[in-house]
């Protein structure tokens, strides 16, 4: 115990750092699953997808062109960046014999916990810069074992992927202040922030703001050096990349912002408060509201630090399409400069001051409640039963043509076949009569890889191939569902039945739009196996 009090005060940068990897690598080997829809099917998925010629998706002007060969190939509105860096994971995999989903999720989540420690170890750094040891250790040990820090930070999500280029390229730019006559760290700052506008468009604003604080202190030459060194990165990761692909440069940015301008009001609209709640309960009350408080505290002394990320936050509040997502990209930030004003105003302030025996009962609510919370959330199989399933079917030999039925709801759930290891068509039937789906369900010969069904006796008569296996999500109306499919494959038997994570679960209950149910696993000829 000695030995260990004495390294963390001897070394308290690394000692940091160790806990972070420790708290990672639990989370990359128990934390399997996916987390939202665009951590898996717009990075994993989709990299796979172009692996293995699977044309899961159609984002590539070849995918189009086989699909719609009478129309003109357009881009879908994504960077390329990110799931083309996935794509040269999976390449590399496949090359060195491992062809397991689950193993290559696993190398995957380990390389995502390495990166995140970069989070870890600038946050120190910067924190540092503008405080002192005890203050930066604090921070350091917070960022490393905040409850929801280890599981999103081994996700495949763009908006934690662009958190280490963010917070890297502010350490730059912080440092850079020391250093009289020196353009340097502001072209360097600029390309690191491009990267991160690479992955995560909206990170400009952030980028931007850092920029307006540069121009608001005159410093002309520093600000036009910051903002070479951004296009120059942009210029590099998404022009070449859509010449390359597109034969012309920025057409997903293009068409990027022009998808979320004319659809801003379709989807995940929320109250304007939305964010300024989350920011307070991510961060276990009442240390949100502190660090909440903090923030506004450096409005003056710390601009670097507070302009992005205020513009960032404000940009989000005022923009209709609003997920807990989308305010990730400065979480890390946030909490550096919250921490850095609270610390410093509780120093000034006499009541607390006076009361320092009431903010350290807060700080053990704060670290009991969020080490529970963290070994829970640490562990959890988010997204189980949809994994597992398609774990089982990628063991079945004859497991090609899928029907997934949910007539219970109006929608159906996309299944992640990138865990079935190989290529899989699905007839999806959902409840027509309470959904907009009988507009998607083709009439012609074309078979897609999600093809919308009314019925199981749709496929036959649209001379489709035969499914072997059926999964029925959720037990809602169970009897009756499979009453009906019987109609059409009399000898169907149920072989598995697959359950979701505890999280799951409670995620349901909470949110009753995550659709995380038992799975029940049909075969539909069990008597031709």
């Amino acid at each position: 115990m000695n030995f260990i009090q004495e390294f963390w005060n001897k070394k308290p940068l690394l000692s940091v750092i160790l806990i972070a990897l420790l708290a990672r690598l639990v989370a990359a080997l128990f934390s399997q699953g996916y987390a939202f829809h665009d951590d898996y099917f717009l990075v994993v998925d989709a990299a796979q997808s172009w692996l293995s010629n699977y044309n899961w998706n159609d984002w590539m002007p070849k995918m189009q062109r086989e699909l719609y060969p009478a129309l003109e190939p357009i881009p879908q509105g994504h960077s390329l960046l990110y799931p083309g860096i996935h794509y040269l994971f999976l390449s590399a995999f496949e090359w060195l014999g491992i062809f397991d989903p689950k193993l290559k999720m696993l190398l995957i989540r380990l390389i995502h916990a390495l990166l995140s420690l970069y989070v870890v170890y600038f946050s120190y750094k910067i924190t540092l810069k503008y405080s002192n040891q005890k203050i930066a250790q604090t921070l350091g040990l917070f960022i490393a074992l905040i409850w929801f820090m280890p599981f999103m930070s081994v996700r495949n999500l763009v908006e934690m992927a662009c958190i280490p280029f963010l917070v890297w390229g502010t350490w730059i730019l912080v440092k850079g202040e020391g250093i009289k006559n020196s353009l340097l760290p502001y072209f360097y700052s600029g390309l690191i922030l491009g990267i991160a506008f690479s992955f995560r468009f909206q990170t400009l604003v952030y980028t931007g703001g850092a920029g307006f604080v540069l121009l608001f202190r005159k410093q002309w030459k520093e600000t036009f050096v910051f903002g070479i060194g951004i296009m120059l990165s942009i210029a590099f990761f998404q022009g070449i990349i859509d010449i390359l692909i597109w034969k012309r440069p920025f057409v997903e940015l293009t068409e990027y912002v022009v998808y979320n301008i004319m659809h801003r009001n379709e989807y995940g609209v929320n109250n304007y408060y939305m964010y300024f709640t989350l920011f307070i309960g991510m961060i276990i009350p009442p240390l949100g509201l502190y660090l909440f408080f903090g923030w506004f505290q450096t409005i003056k002394k710390y601009p670097l630090l507070f302009w992005p990320t205020f513009l960032f936050f404000i940009f989000h509040t005022v923009f209709p399409n609003k997920q807990e997502r989308f305010i990730l990209p400065i979480i890390t930030l946030y909490i550096i400069v919250g921490a850095i004003g609270w610390w410093q105003y509780m120093e000034k302030s006499t009541f607390w001051q006076k009361n320092k025996k009431l903010f350290n009962r807060s700080m053990y609510f704060f670290w009991v409640l969020n080490i529970l919370m963290l070994i829970i959330v640490s562990t959890t199989y988010s997204k189980r039963s949809r994994c597992e399933a398609m774990v089982f079917l990628g063991g079945q030999a004859d497991a090609k043509y899928i029907i997934v039925e949910e007539s219970s709801r109006g929608e159906v759930t996309q299944m992640p076949t990138f865990y079935a290891g190989k290529d899989l068509v699905f007839y999806n039937i959902p409840n027509i009569n309470n959904s907009d789906s009988i507009s998607e369900i083709k009439t012609d010969s074309i078979l897609f890889h999600h093809q919308i069904v009314p019925n199981a006796g749709y496929i036959s008569k649209m001379n489709w191939p035969e499914p072997q296996y059926a999964l029925f999500v959720n037990q809602n109306n169970l009897d009756n569902r499979v009453a009906e499919m019987k109609n059409y494959y009399p000898g169907m038997k149920q072989i598995k039945v697959i359950s979701p994570s505890y999280i799951d679960l409670l995620m349901k209950k909470a949110v009753p739009s995550n659709n995380n149910q038992l799975i029940f696993v049909y075969c539909l000829k069990p008597d031709t196996k």
